[in-house]
């Protein structure tokens, strides 16, 4: 690790003005550090200042305003899975953020800081390879390299990088809204438009302009919200990485026809990934095997796989159908 200049902050102002202020090129704002540390280490990221927003309390909350569940960025994912309004009203995100890390994990990382995770791809994290994410222009050294546990949806011949998170999955699915602040102000950014798929630029991985930082999301309460549900299948039933994962949510009406239905899927694509036609295909039909399928089909028509990787396709069918029949038991 290269030495830095650690700066500490306790106010929103007080982080954007020692950014905007800074002497140094590639400044870095630091919330639980357990990916930004992890890549200094590694010698990919090296910032010559660290802002640690840790102490900016007024971030750490979990509320409702009208009518929607809003999460301060700087709250630990700890204090979110376990909080009671998050399990009645969302499911969905409990579960996520408890597959997501290991408690120890859990207990440092906060849920801001975790939306802007990097890949696990192993060329990205091993500078001797080429990486298009690390260096531009260099190559992909995964498109012809071991990449079993590589995207399926959403690539490019410029990358093919996994995003690697949870938490996001779940806020995909119920289209959670973030409020972010910069040197230029305070802005509003759908979580869809968040995380950005490789296309020519796999470098620039989300719309967040230097100096940005999230500092509230919002998700709205709808009844498909309250019947949710996360489900995620890695190599081993302890923490790991997706190899699949899916959150759904289901409202049903009284006779059990499908009137509303959410479906996101992660560990799959360049980033989370939302089945909108499938979500249609569903819509005022009943619920069985056969129709979750029929209308996944098409979502993978578009997967672009190798040999190492394309059992990955029934993965993740597999996983959405555990994953509505859980919903399914919550709508009772």
């Amino acid at each position: 690790m290269r030495t830095f200049t650690y700066t500490r902050v306790r106010s929103v102002p007080e982080a954007v003005t020692a950014f905007a202020t800074s002497t140094d090129d590639r400044p870095h704002y630091l919330s639980g550090g357990t990916t930004l540390v992890d890549l200094m280490k590694l010698d990919i990221e090296a910032p010559g200042q660290v802002i640690d927003l840790t102490d900016v309390t007024d971030l750490d909350f979990v509320r409702e305003e009208d009518g929607d569940l809003v999460i301060g960025a700087l709250t630990r994912m700890s204090d979110v899975a376990n909080h009671p309004l998050v399990g009645a009203r969302c499911p969905a995100l409990a579960d996520s953020l408890l597959s997501g890390a290991s408690q120890q994990l859990r207990n440092m990382a906060r849920v801001g800081g975790n939306l802007l995770q990097r890949t696990r791809c192993d060329y990205f994290r091993s500078v001797e390879f080429p990486c298009n994410k690390r260096r531009p222009g260099s190559g992909c050294a995964a498109i012809g390299g071991v990449n079993r546990q590589h995207a399926i949806l959403g690539t490019s011949e410029h990358c093919i990088a996994v995003y690697p998170g949870d938490w996001a999955v779940a806020l995909t699915a119920f289209d959670a809204n973030l409020a972010v602040v910069g040197p230029s102000g305070t802005r509003s950014i759908s979580i869809h438009d968040l995380i950005v798929p490789p296309g020519d630029t796999p470098h620039r991985e989300t719309t967040l302009t230097p100096g940005e930082f999230i500092t509230t999301i919002r998700v709205p309460m709808t009844p498909t919200a309250r019947s949710s549900s996360y489900r995620k299948v890695g190599d081993r039933s302890s923490y790991s990485f997706a190899l699949a994962s899916a959150a759904v949510g289901l409202h049903l009406d009284a006779g059990g026809t499908v009137d509303e239905v959410r479906i996101a899927l992660g560990g799959l694509g360049t980033v989370p990934w939302r089945l909108w036609d499938a979500e249609r295909a569903l819509t005022g039909g009943r619920l069985d095997d056969a129709t979750v399928r029929a209308a996944l089909e098409p979502e993978f028509r578009s997967a672009c796989t190798t040999r190492q990787n394309a059992f990955r396709v029934r993965l993740g069918v597999e996983t959405v159908l555990e994953a509505v029949a859980s919903a399914q038991e919550r709508a009772g």
